[in-house]
């Protein structure tokens, strides 16, 4: 792992220990460019985008072939909308600085009940018996599904050094991956420990002199199909959406 790849992701440069892997594109689908992505997942082979900013926040069930939605409802005027999670029949999507998350329906997209949280809300994923929450900090947090009470948290490590900035979470077999803010690469985090044990390049994907705005239409959306394997990733406000491959990253 070169240097500069350190410097990007962390603005300093720990002991090694992480593996790192790069990505390779599998497919490309189109994204809508007034997609401000702060959720992304797949439920029952549809995939689910929440979208951020005050009066364009949305919850939608999308065409992977258009890239389109197929079924979107709006969180309120004055809320921004965050990352979003599944737990059986419902779709839990937080909000940035309102401290209350929403609850929907995961067939119809009918809201179905909100719940309070302390702090800010970035991503969030379910790992089959708890939520677990960033909020921009260095800790991921763990929710009783049911109660949505707190239970347990973590500080998120890379060599030993604290990782925060922490975005959309995405839990993929025992682990979970995160996208740290503002950076153009993927954590995967154990959440036992908080480790960090691979770091994901995906600088290569959609290059920084093609946007228009460098601090908005950055890397945001991690969705995993677990009965295909499929992986994909977008940005806020991106043009496409990709289908990945991890694959292992030779030295530089």
């Amino acid at each position: 792992m070169k240097t500069s790849l350190l410097a990007l992701l962390l603005f300093f440069q720990p002991p090694l220990t992480p593996e790192v892997v790069k990505a390779e594109v599998v497919a490309t689908y189109p994204h809508e460019t007034t997609a401000f992505t702060q959720g992304l997942l797949f439920a029952d082979g549809v995939l689910i985008e929440s979208t951020g900013r005050e009066g364009q926040s949305r919850l939608r069930k999308l065409s992977i072939r258009t890239g389109r939605p197929l079924m979107e409802v709006a969180l309120p005027d004055e809320v921004f909308g965050e990352g979003t999670a599944r737990v059986g029949e419902r779709l839990i999507t937080l909000t940035w600085r309102s401290g209350e998350a929403y609850v929907y329906d995961l067939q119809t997209l009918e809201e179905v009940g909100k719940f309070s949280y302390e702090g800010e809300g970035w991503g969030l994923t379910y790992d089959g018996e708890r939520l677990i929450m960033s909020d921009g900090s260095d800790r991921l947090r763990f929710l009783d599904p049911e109660t949505f009470e707190e239970i347990g948290e973590v500080e998120v490590t890379l060599s030993g050094q604290k990782i925060g900035r922490l975005n959309e979470l995405e839990y993929v077999d025992g682990r979970v991956w995160a996208n740290v803010f503002m950076q153009d690469f993927l954590v995967r985090i154990d959440p036992e420990t908080g480790a960090i044990d691979q770091v994901a390049d995906l600088q290569g994907l959609y290059p920084r002199a093609l946007r228009k705005s460098p601090i908005n239409d950055v890397l945001n959306g991690i969705a995993y199909e677990e009965s295909s394997g499929r992986l994909f990733v977008t940005g806020k406000n991106w043009p496409n959406m990709y289908e990945i491959k991890l694959t292992p990253k030779e030295a530089e």
